[in-house]
Parts: structure tokens; C-alpha cells; sequence
């Protein structure tokens, strides 16, 4: 697996080692010790979530306040442009992000931490979307931060997608300034 380090150090891009011939291809999605080696820290999974989602979905941008979930995403079908937002006020990356384009075709996964939000936009026709949790997920927890807020400068690919399908709760959530964070 090779590891891509990013703007924000705690977030990782992985990249499987594919082997393909004329009858398909085979990769390791995931192994917890090439996993663990690749971000230099123990991580226990416990849930496994799958979503679908057609071109201009935007899910996102959400996070657990309590019962914070790291997160290893990755697209199965299609493609999404995945955006990490740091927001953790002490951190000097603190409203920061990190945008990246995860596929089928590219195979690459996302190491999501805990104290980030997490969102992406479908890009392709349809996506299928895959994530592995660190802690189970609690609604009562979930915030969501707003997905164009100004004051994070995200650059999201809207002439790909055309105009975002919020749930409503997105549509509404709360800018940078006035969302809860982390310490």
C-alpha cells in the first residue's frame, strides 16, 4: 500500500497495490496491520456503512461531537470528490481542508480522523460509497458543518455535478464560526 501524505498531516491517502490482467483485478482492501503501519497508530473498526448516491448528491459536511468516528472511506462504484475539514480549534490546520477524488477506477481510500467533518459531492453518474467506523453511529451526536461556507474556501466541483441535493439538515447547518467543534 503506498501512503500520500497531505496538507494535513493526520489525514492519509492510500493507495492499494492493484493486480490486474485481462480477467479483472485483485487488491487487499484492507488489512489492520499495513492500515495501522500507514498512519502510525492502533485503530479498531466497528462498524461498516455502504451508501448509493446519484450525480450532485452532497452528503456532508458531518461529524459525531460525541462518539467521534474516524473514518476509512472509499468509492466502490463511480466517483465523489471527498472533503476533510479540520475542526479541532486548537489545531493549527483549524478550518482547513483537503479535497480529493476517490473512484472505483483509482481505487484510493481516505483516512478521516476523528475531529474532522467529512463530506462529498457525486461526480460520476451514480456512486456507491464505503466506510469503516470507529465508533457506532449516534444521531443524537451528528452535526453537520455547512458545505459552502465562505470561510472555508472549498472549491467543490459543481460544473461535474450541477446544483447539490441537500437533505435538509445540511441546507441549514451552521458556518465555521457558529459550529461546534472540537477543543
Amino acid at each position: 500500500m503506498q501512503v500520500i501524505d497531505t496538507a494535513i498531516p493526520d489525514i492519509k491517502i492510500l493507495e492499494p497495490k492493484v493486480f490486474g490482467d485481462a480477467r479483472g483485478f485483485f487488491y487487499e482492501s484492507f488489512s489492520a496491520r499495513a492500515f495501522q503501519a500507514a498512519i502510525g497508530a492502533e485503530v479498531q473498526f466497528v462498524q461498516d456503512n455502504h451508501s448509493k448516491s446519484v450525480r450532485g448528491v452532497l452528503r456532508g459536511l458531518h461529524y459525531q461531537i460525541e462518539q467521534a468516528q474516524g473514518k476509512l472511506v472509499r468509492a466502490v462504484v463511480g466517483e465523489v470528490f471527498d472533503v476533510v475539514v479540520d475542526i479541532r480549534r486548537a489545531s493549527p490546520t483549524f478550518g482547513r481542508h483537503v479535497a480529493v477524488r476517490l473512484s472505483a477506477e483509482n481505487k484510493r481510500m481516505l483516512w478521516v480522523p476523528v475531529g474532522f467533518a467529512h463530506g462529498f459531492i457525486v461526480t460520476s453518474e451514480a456512486a456507491e460509497f464505503l466506510y469503516k467506523t470507529t465508533d457506532y453511529y449516534a444521531p443524537q451526536h451528528e452535526r453537520s458543518l455547512r458545505w459552502d461556507d465562505p470561510a472555508l474556501g472549498i472549491d467543490w466541483p459543481l460544473a461535474e455535478s450541477g446544483p447539490p441535493q441537500l437533505k435538509p439538515a445540511d441546507a441549514q447547518a451552521p458556518g465555521l464560526a457558529y459550529a461546534e467543534c472540537f477543543a
